[in-house]
């Protein structure tokens, strides 16, 4: 049996990591489809364990309660091999959820440029932080930009049709598996 602690060098799973709207749900679908892997977004385990949006999450409980719900949800994630888990925006703030994510995976990182993160989900009302102005999102992606930068694995996902993100996250893995 493998455990993260006792699993082969390879990763078992793919990660995929970054602001919303950067296309992690859209892309970890068609790259779980091509693998024949599961696809899970953090976001949607912790609405139905939750019994409500995530909206309501962040107004009823607060952002704290949501954080510590997620961080349960990744560590337990983390340990299901032949995954592709899109994670939530803010998901690998937590030090031990992106170290649990980096032992069970390979974690990529999509970026995007605010714009056309806004034309691709700024009217979505399931989405807590674009009820916000621009401004504040803007402040939002700096606070974050070192750690999605720090993620040694990224890929541009401004004007790349999530069929060839797809592709290139494919090669990628491909390329971990042949490492070993």
């Amino acid at each position: 049996m493998n455990t993260i602690e006792s699993r082969p060098s390879a990763p078992v799973n793919i990660v995929l990591a970054g602001f919303m709207g950067t296309g992690k749900s859209t892309v970890g679908r068609l790259v779980a489809r091509v693998l024949g892997w599961a696809f899970v977004d953090t976001d949607e385990v912790i609405t139905e364990r939750a019994g409500y949006s995530i909206v309501e999450i962040f107004a009823q409980d607060g952002e704290a309660a949501f954080r510590q719900l997620e961080a349960v949800v990744c560590q337990e994630l983390a340990q299901q091999p032949k995954h592709v888990i899109a994670t939530g925006g803010g998901a690998l703030i937590n030090l031990d959820t992106r170290r649990a994510f980096e032992a069970s995976g390979l974690v990529i990182g999509l970026r995007c440029d605010l714009d056309q993160i806004i034309q691709r989900v700024g009217h979505d009302p399931g989405r807590p932080l674009f009820s916000a102005e621009r401004d504040r999102l803007v402040r939002l992606l700096d606070e974050r930009a070192d750690l999605y930068n720090s993620l040694p694995h990224q890929i541009d996902t401004t004007h790349a049709a999530p069929e060839h993100i797809t592709q290139e996250i494919v090669r990628l893995w491909q390329h971990t598996q042949s490492d070993t």
